[in-house]
């Protein structure tokens, strides 16, 4: 667990929204659009998920750059991979909440490349019964056509980054949300309902949408994140 010093809570926050495997800072677009609109800031990066070189270590640096100086109220969002570079980011600079969105959850010494088996993900997967494995099945079902029309295309993404043993040794002492997304085919909610459980020992909130939420449910999901906020600061 980390220890740092408390910090200065506004109603303000910075949300630094990490995106998940081959995405880029613009899949939050319209979630940050949102999130802005409430009166917050909002920081996005490209991590660099093309490059062959960069593992664990870069990709927290590279949040860690895009955060800047921000040292006040920030609230750390990740989508899917990102859940093992949000926790490295809280480690090192002072985060006052993680909102983890349909997010892998490491342990401990855990390689991403073992996290698929070590929680069955592909039994889960079948187990649904789809006509296919494509992107469009898994991930875009829900997507409305002019919204994937108007989005940047997936990135290459490397498997270097799944090699790195996870570094901490237990989850950052920082709040932690879920959104567990309801209809979500990659990351079916209700193993995931247990996968939070047993490692986040927490009940996870449900929004509408897709693993890419993002795109098909940027409103509800935007007020989770706020509605997360705002209890975090009240209390």
């Amino acid at each position: 667990m980390s220890s740092r010093p408390p910090v200065r809570r506004t109603t303000m926050a910075t949300f630094v929204l990490i995106h998940g495997a081959g995405g880029t800072a613009s899949s939050w677009d319209l979630v940050a659009t949102e999130l802005q609109a409430a009166g917050h800031e909002t920081v996005a990066m490209d991590l660099p998920c093309e490059d062959d070189s960069a593992g664990l270590t870069e990709y927290r640096d590279a949040v860690i750059d895009a955060i800047g100086d921000r040292r006040d109220d920030l609230v750390v969002v990740a989508q899917s991979l990102g859940g093992f570079t949000a926790p490295l980011v809280a480690d090192r600079v002072p985060v006052e909440l993680i909102v983890l969105v349909t997010a892998m959850i490491p342990k401990p010494g855990e390689r991403g490349g073992d996290w698929w088996g070590n929680v069955d993900c592909a039994e889960a997967i079948a187990a649904q019964g789809l006509p296919d494995d494509s992107e469009e099945t898994l991930f875009l079902h829900d997507v409305p056509p002019e919204v994937l029309a108007a989005s940047e295309p997936p990135r290459d993404q490397t498997g270097r980054v799944m090699e790195d043993p996870w570094p901490l040794d237990a989850w950052p002492d920082v709040p932690t949300r879920f959104l567990l997304c309801m209809d979500d085919r990659f990351f079916p909610p209700e193993w995931m309902r247990g996968i939070v459980r047993d490692r986040l020992g927490i009940e996870p909130d449900e929004i509408p949408g897709s693993h890419c939420a993002y795109l098909s449910q940027p409103k509800p999901m935007a007020a989770a994140i706020l509605r997360a906020w705002d209890e975090r600061a009240s209390s």
